[in-house]
């Protein structure tokens, strides 16, 4: 007898086919659910897409998020204004250039309200001189300088005060071509006191300038200047390391601007942790270990322990979770992913990375409900890079994230599929980073994201939430996840729920948009675990 069921059924379908109408075919030939564009947005906002991925460039995928974004403008430009501007501020994102590159777009729109929103939202997103450099840099790609981009720029001098401008000056000096003398210069702002017209003619003609009108009777003097300027230009002309340092004591400098020649010595860099911000001691503390000031059981090593340990200081902060991980990533392997930086890690300040990543994310209430993390470690998982980070590829930051419900949460198993499922000895109790080269160093394969379901019903194992990690390129498996959630929901009689974490910027999810017990999330958002355990818990 001829058996045409493996050839058609309407409850199993191969991935590789249509099951239903409202499916579209992903980037590696599999069938899944296309995301409402504004999904999608927040995708992009959140994780960019620098490195590309398996299946797509950099450049296609820019390509298909800026399309995106144009038709989310087209359709409300003032309510996407606003999502990228609730993305931005809330630090929801590992970088704000997706951020900055969406404004700039919204900036050169043909609607004259969308173009004054974004306008409007330039201080609000673009809230540090390289991010105002960015944008100079993006805007000009999506329209010229009129006079509502001009007085942007100005005003985004103007409504800060004029000691906060110094800061800006002399710690984000230049960046994609641009210095804040160019902008001066560009936006012609009239200066909004006499403190702020101090700084631009500094800014724009440096402390010979000031002098040289002092020098005339003219209405400046030095003295005008912030002391942060006065500061600053004094250590430009230091002697010693003992007078930099009474300089950066007094002034509150930062290591960016300190010349580079000081840049080796341990006092200097003692001086500079005394006031240092959190973002920036995390970012330096290759060097400061290379330097030779921070050692094992040293003062320094204990202040920056402290620091990392101290959870309101790593929120209020908004130090992201990936900054925290890619820190960690690059630290205890004890050398950069780029030049010939070397340094002998410090114990103490990698289990401090370590704990900080996690506080990095809001406190979550245990849900009580049992739970199977399950990472997409297939081929394309190990592709592009999370927010531009060199190494952090999908694979192994599905790792990182999964980590965070398995510290919160009493009852949960974690596995790893490709075309095949395999259980992960993996433990909160391991340190992140060993958690991390576990991961990266399993075999990979096809994908087939119907597995998680399909075995946890063989193997009689009672679930309540699926959590999925993956880029949602499925294309293996011979029933789709949707249909296998299906049944172990009807054999096992639980009503389980899927939640599938993207993990790359593509515009497809395996969570069936008409089935409530479903939801998409979006991979490193830091408000991701929040959202997922409320779904867990109703």
């Amino acid at each position: 007898m001829a058996n045409y069921l493996k050839h058609f059924a309407s409850l199993f379908t191969p991935q590789k086919e249509k099951a239903r109408s409202d499916q579209v075919i992903n980037n590696a030939g599999g069938f899944v659910f296309e995301l409402d564009m504004w999904a999608k947005l927040d995708r992009w906002l959140i994780l960019g897409c620098e490195g590309g991925s398996y299946y797509a460039s950099e450049r296609k995928m820019t390509l298909d998020n800026a399309k995106t974004l144009t038709e989310c403008l087209a359709a409300d430009g003032v309510r996407t204004v606003k999502r990228i501007v609730e993305i931005s501020e809330a630090g929801r994102a590992p970088k704000n250039e997706p951020a900055i590159f969406a404004l700039a777009i919204a900036a050169g729109s043909a609607d004259p309200t969308t173009r004054k929103a974004a306008l409007t939202a330039l201080p609000v997103i673009c809230r540090t001189g390289t991010h105002l450099f960015h944008f100079a840099c993006d805007v000009e790609g999506f329209r010229k300088w009129g006079r509502g981009l001009r007085t942007a720029i100005g005003s985004w001098y103007n409504t800060k005060s004029a000691d906060k401008v110094a800061y800006q000056a002399v710690k984000f000096q230049q960046r994609d071509g641009f210095s804040h003398r160019d902008l001066l210069r560009l936006a012609h702002p009239k200066a909004a006191s006499a403190q702020h017209n101090a700084v631009f003619r500094w800014i724009v003609g440096g402390a010979e300038a000031i002098a040289k009108e002092s020098g005339k009777g003219g209405a400046l003097s030095y003295a005008d200047l912030p002391e942060l300027i006065r500061g600053f230009e004094m250590s430009r002309s230091a002697k010693d390391v003992k007078e930099l340092c009474s300089l950066i004591w007094e002034y509150k400098l930062t290591h960016e601007m300190i010349l580079s020649d000081w840049k080796n010595s341990v006092e200097v860099w003692g001086a500079l942790l005394e006031d240092m911000p959190v973002t920036a001691m995390i970012r330096s503390l290759a060097k400061m270990t290379q330097v030779g000031l921070l050692k094992p059981m040293s003062d320094a090593s204990r202040k920056v322990v402290s620091v990392l340990s101290d959870e309101g200081r790593i929120r209020k902060a908004r130090v992201h979770p990936v900054a925290l991980l890619s820190a960690l990533k690059v630290y205890q392997q004890g050398h950069g992913q780029k030049g010939s930086l070397t340094w002998s890690p410090v114990r103490e300040i990698v289990d401090a990375l370590d704990s900080a990543f996690y506080a990095s994310f809001k406190a979550i209430e245990p849900t009580g409900k049992r739970h199977l993390l399950a990472l997409d470690v297939s081929g394309s998982m190990t592709c592009g890079e999370i927010a531009g980070v060199p190494g952090l590829t999908p694979r192994v930051a599905s790792s990182a994230m999964a980590m965070v419900t398995a510290r919160t949460e009493a009852a949960f198993s974690v596995v790893g599929f490709t075309g095949t499922l395999t259980s992960l000895d993996i433990s909160p109790r391991q340190r992140l980073d060993d958690v991390l080269k576990k991961v990266d160093n399993l075999s990979f394969g096809s994908t087939d994201c119907s597995l998680p379901m399909t075995w946890a019903l063989k193997n009689k194992v009672d679930v309540d939430t699926f959590v999925v990690y993956t880029d949602n390129e499925t294309w293996s498996g011979a029933v789709h996840p949707f249909q296998a959630l299906r049944e172990y929901r009807q054999k096992t009689g639980r009503a389980a729920k899927l939640i599938v974490v993207g993990m790359t910027a593509t515009g497809f999810t395996i969570a069936d948009p008409n089935d409530a017990g479903m939801m998409d999330v979006v991979g490193f958002d830091t408000a991701a675990p929040q959202i997922m355990a409320d779904f867990a818990r109703a």
